[in-house]
C-alpha cells in the first residue's frame, strides 16, 4: 500500500517540477496528502522502515524529463520518446555497413594470375600480337610532328588570309585610288592594291591565331584552317608575317610613307583593338567600321600623297555601308556568336542594332549628296545613286520594324551588290581634271628669242 500511494504520488506531469526541488516536492506531497490515507507521520515511519522503497534525492533530478521509481534495488524507467538525430543513425548505419564489410572474406590472389573486377572487360592478350600492329599501338601513343599537305597550302592560305575579305579590301582601295583627282599611274596602282592585299592577308591571319578557342565553338568558323589543325599555329604566324612585313615596306618605299602608315596602323586597329573588343563589348562594330573605311582612304593617298576632303568622304561612304551589311549578317548568325562569347549589337541589343542599320542606309543618300559638293563627282551622282541608296534604306526600313530572318538576309544579299554598283557610279560621274594645253612651238621659240 505505501508504494502504490508513492507511485500514485509521482505519477504527475514533469512539468509541475520545473521550479524549485524542495518547494515543488512540498506542494505535490501537500496535494496528495488528503487523497493518501497515510499521514506525514506514517510517511516518515515509512521512509525510516522501508528505505529501499523509498525516491532517493538524486533519482528526483531525472523527474525533469522521464519518470523513475526504486523498487526491490531496481529503478523501473518509463523514458520520453525523443527523436533520435540524423547524423547518429547515419553514424550507427555507417557501422554497420562497414562490419558488413570487413565480414567479407578477402580474395588471395594467386601469383602470376590477376584477378579483374566485377563487370570489367578482360584485358586484350597481347602476348599473340603481331609485330606490326604492336609497333602500330606504339606509335598511336607517341608525339607526332604536324604533317602538312603542301598541294593544300594555297587553299589553307587563303581561308586564312580571309581571300574574299581581302579582295573586298583591295576593291575599296582601288576605288579610292580611281577617284583621286590625278592622272592614272598603273605601276603605282599595282603596288598600292599588292601592298593593300598583303596588309590585309596580315591582319586577318592574325585575327584566326587569337581566336581559335572561340572560333571552335562556332558553326560558321569551324572548319577555318588554325580549328582544324591544317596548320600550327607558328605557321600562322609566320605567314602573317610574311605578308605584313613586305606588305608595309612595299606601300612606304614604291608608295608614300603616308600609305605605308596608314597600311600598320589598319593591322593594329584589326588585330589590337577589333579582335579583343569583340568580347567585351558592342563597340567593336564601331572600331570594324573605322578599320574597314581606312583602305578607301589609303587608296587616296597613294594616288595623291595627301589626305584631303574627297579621301575621306571615300572613308565615310564605306563607314556607313557597313552597318546595314554586318548587322544583317550578324542577326542570322546571333546563337553562333552567343556560343563563341562574342558581344556584337545584335545579340545583347537588338534594338540598337535595327537602328544603327537603317540609321547609316539613310545616311548613304546624304554622302552622297555631298560628293559633288567636295569637288570628287559631279551633280549626276546623287541623283543616279539615289534609287539604290533608297533601295537599301527601304530594306533597312522592313529590317527596323520586322526583323526577321527573311528581312535580315534581304538587307544583306542587297548589301553585297549595292556597293559595288554605288563606287561604279561614283567613278563614272567623276569629275574631269581640265589639263593645261601645251604652248605651240613657235610662241615657245619667240619667248626664248
Amino acid at each position: 500500500m505505501p508504494v502504490l500511494c508513492l507511485r500514485n504520488m509521482y505519477k504527475t506531469p514533469c512539468s509541475r517540477l520545473t521550479g524549485l526541488l524542495g518547494t515543488t516536492v512540498n506542494k505535490q506531497l501537500s496535494a496528495r496528502a488528503a487523497k493518501c490515507p497515510l499521514s506525514s507521520r506514517g510517511l516518515t515511519q515509512l521512509r525510516s522502515t522501508h528505505p529501499k522503497e523509498w525516491l532517493t534525492f538524486q533519482q528526483l533530478r531525472f523527474l525533469k524529463r522521464q519518470y523513475v521509481v526504486r523498487h526491490s534495488g531496481a529503478l523501473g524507467q518509463r523514458p520520453r520518446p525523443k527523436q533520435e538525430p540524423v547524423s547518429a543513425a547515419l553514424e550507427d548505419r555507417g557501422d554497420v555497413m562497414l562490419q558488413q564489410v570487413q565480414q567479407i572474406p578477402t580474395i588471395k590472389s594467386v601469383a602470376g594470375l590477376a584477378v579483374p573486377a566485377p563487370g570489367a572487360k578482360p584485358p586484350p592478350d597481347l602476348s599473340n600480337e603481331p609485330e606490326a600492329d604492336r609497333l602500330a599501338r606504339i606509335e598511336a601513343r607517341q608525339w607526332k610532328e604536324l604533317k602538312v599537305d603542301y598541294s593544300e597550302l594555297p587553299d589553307v592560305y587563303a581561308r586564312l588570309s580571309k581571300i574574299n575579305l581581302t579582295a573586298l579590301v583591295v576593291t575599296t582601295a582601288a576605288a579610292g585610288f580611281a577617284m583621286a583627282p590625278v592622272p592614272f599611274d598603273p605601276y603605282l596602282f599595282l603596288y598600292a592594291s599588292l601592298g593593300t592585299g598583303l596588309c590585309s592577308c596580315t591582319a586577318n591571319s592574325i585575327n584566326q591565331y587569337f581566336e581559335v578557342p572561340f572560333d571552335s565553338n562556332m558553326n560558321r568558323t569551324k572548319n577555318r584552317p588554325l580549328v582544324r589543325g591544317q596548320i600550327s599555329p607558328l605557321h600562322a604566324v609566320s605567314f602573317a608575317l610574311a605578308c605584313g612585313i613586305p606588305g608595309v615596306a612595299l606601300l612606304t618605299l614604291a608608295v608614300n610613307p603616308l600609305t605605308g602608315l596608314l597600311g600598320a596602323l589598319n593591322i593594329v586597329l584589326y588585330t589590337s583593338c577589333y579582335t579583343p573588343l569583340k568580347r567585351l563589348s558592342i563597340t567593336n562594330t564601331w572600331m570594324g567600321a573605322v578599320v574597314g573605311a581606312i583602305p578607301p582612304i589609303m587608296g587616296w593617298t597613294a594616288a595623291t600623297g595627301s589626305l584631303d576632303a574627297g579621301a575621306l568622304l571615300m572613308g565615310g561612304l564605306l563607314y556607313s555601308w557597313q552597318f546595314p551589311h554586318f548587322n544583317a549578317l550578324s542577326w542570322n548568325l546571333r546563337e553562333d556568336y552567343s556560343r563563341g562569347g562574342y558581344r556584337m549589337m545584335s545579340v545583347t541589343h537588338p534594338d540598337m542594332c535595327r537602328r544603327v542599320a537603317l540609321r547609316h542606309s539613310l545616311g548613304l543618300i546624304g554622302l552622297s549628296s555631298l560628293a559633288p559638293v567636295v569637288g570628287i563627282t559631279t551633280w549626276t551622282f546623287p541623283l543616279v545613286s539615289l534609287p539604290i541608296n533608297l533601295y537599301i534604306s527601304y530594306l533597312a526600313f522592313r529590317f527596323y520594324r520586322n526583323a526577321d530572318r527573311q528581312n535580315a538576309r534581304k538587307l544583306f544579299f542587297c548589301s553585297l551588290w549595292h556597293l559595288p554598283m554605288l563606287l561604279l557610279l561614283a567613278l563614272t560621274c567623276k569629275t574631269r581634271r581640265t589639263e593645261p594645253e601645251a604652248l605651240p612651238a613657235s610662241s615657245s621659240l619667240s619667248v626664248l628669242s
